[in-house]
């Protein structure tokens, strides 16, 4: 299994974007987790397309898009023109998940899907799971950086790691939320193999934060 360090820019300072991004760059890091937040969905605000299409041009990572957005089928062909190369949508805003599916399929994207904590991962159906890329699992609340992990998610990510051994061994779960020092090992044990971390690489020394992190998931 391939572990990946995703820095979500949440955390960054805006200031200093540009250089922040470049940084965790040239320090080894796989993707850039962007979180889109409509107010609705989630109650916060945050990037929208013109900020993701400005980045693009400055980094050549992943961009690894998390649309917490309500209807994101509205959506997908826009974030994709502005320079996503992978779309998370949440199950929980879509009427019809396998639709948002095939949109991102149609655009040339990797697909993901994300459930909330209190989102069981029974409500995930065996087709969602063979259809995607990438399952997140949202390890804090959705909305909002800087949080405490929910240590009942552990048991989430096992049950998802397992299931997912015969439906589809390749499958990248992806945490975000309250990854640090303490509890990065637990994710990596019960499974998920997609980090997201902001505060962790953004505060502080970010080259030396983002090192540390690459080498605990080599």
């Amino acid at each position: 299994m391939r572990y990946k360090l995703s820095p979500s820019i949440l955390a960054a300072d805006f200031t200093r974007l540009g250089n922040e991004i470049e940084c965790v760059e040239k320090e080894g890091a796989d993707y850039l987790h962007v979180d889109v937040m409509d107010g609705s969905f989630v109650p916060s605000i945050s990037f929208g397309m013109p900020v993701i299409k400005s980045i693009r041009k400055k980094s050549r990572l992943f961009f690894d898009v998390h649309l917490m957005i309500v209807n994101p089928e509205r959506y997908i062909r826009t974030f994709s023109d502005c320079g996503a190369d992978g779309i998370t949508f949440h199950l929980e805003a879509a009427k019809d998940p396998l639709r948002v599916i095939g949109l991102i399929r149609d655009a040339g994207k990797r697909a993901g899907i994300a459930i909330s904590p209190e989102t069981p991962v029974s409500d995930l159906s065996d087709e969602i799971i063979k259809r995607v890329d990438m399952v997140l699992i949202m390890t804090v609340r959705p909305g909002f950086g800087g949080q405490k992990y929910m240590d009942e998610c552990t048991g989430k990510i096992k049950e998802l790691r397992n299931r997912t051994r015969e439906l589809k061994p390749d499958l990248d779960i992806e945490v975000d939320g309250g990854i640090n020092r303490e509890t990065i090992k637990t994710v990596m044990n019960a499974g998920a193999n997609v980090i997201v971390m902001g505060s962790s690489i953004f505060e502080g020394d970010i080259a030396e934060n983002t090192k540390y992190y690459k080498k605990v998931l080599k």
